[in-house]
């Protein structure tokens, strides 16, 4: 089973701020597969899909960004869900918004959620999807600049970013994590 995690922070409060873009490419594929995240373990919201003799989960973790890891390895011990099976969506200050990147390694570049997911699961070694919502302006601290909600006229281009964020990850489904990098960076 392959693990397709966005994270995220959990409550109304976060709704469409930039730390949640994550979530938001969760919830175009729970929609597209017509799959609520109606399931929950380890402190995480999931739902399992079975599709074209795949299977494969999507899920939040609900523990808030910077403790991620937290409901990721749980899970993937729980299922039995090899790191080369993990794919992991998160926003990234050092994209421009709407920007994605993929990549397969890597360190956390200071970001809580990653740095997290890779104290508990073990290594940098795992495919990930970042999600440009650049930098903080006039001043603006890191932490209140990614608690914000984006702008208005942000929006169409990061409605594009999830849906292609969104088409990345079901290419993973079929195809090796590398050609999807070099179809989609």
């Amino acid at each position: 089973m392959k693990l397709i995690v966005g994270l995220g922070n959990p409550g109304s409060q976060f709704d469409k701020t930039k730390h949640n873009i994550g979530f938001e490419v969760i919830d175009e594929l729970s929609e597209r597969y017509g799959a609520p995240l109606n399931q929950s373990k380890f402190n995480g919201l999931f739902s399992i899909i079975h599709k074209n003799g795949q299977k494969f989960m999507l899920l939040k973790p609900l523990t808030y960004m910077n403790l991620s890891g937290e409901c990721i390895r749980p899970i993937m011990d729980y299922y039995n869900i090899d790191v080369e099976d993990l794919l992991v969506i998160y926003d990234d200050l050092d994209l421009p918004v709407g920007k994605i990147r993929l990549r397969q390694k890597g360190s956390a570049g200071g970001h809580n959620g990653i740095k997290s997911t890779i104290a508990h699961i073990g290594t940098q070694s795992f495919n990930r999807i970042r999600i440009g919502i650049g930098r903080p302006e006039n001043g603006m601290s890191v932490p209140d600049y990614v608690l914000s909600k984006f702008k208005k006229d942000e929006w169409p281009t990061l409605e594009i970013a999830i849906k292609h964020s969104a088409d990345a990850c079901e290419q993973w489904l079929e195809k090796p994590f590398l050609e999807v990098m070099n179809q989609f960076n």
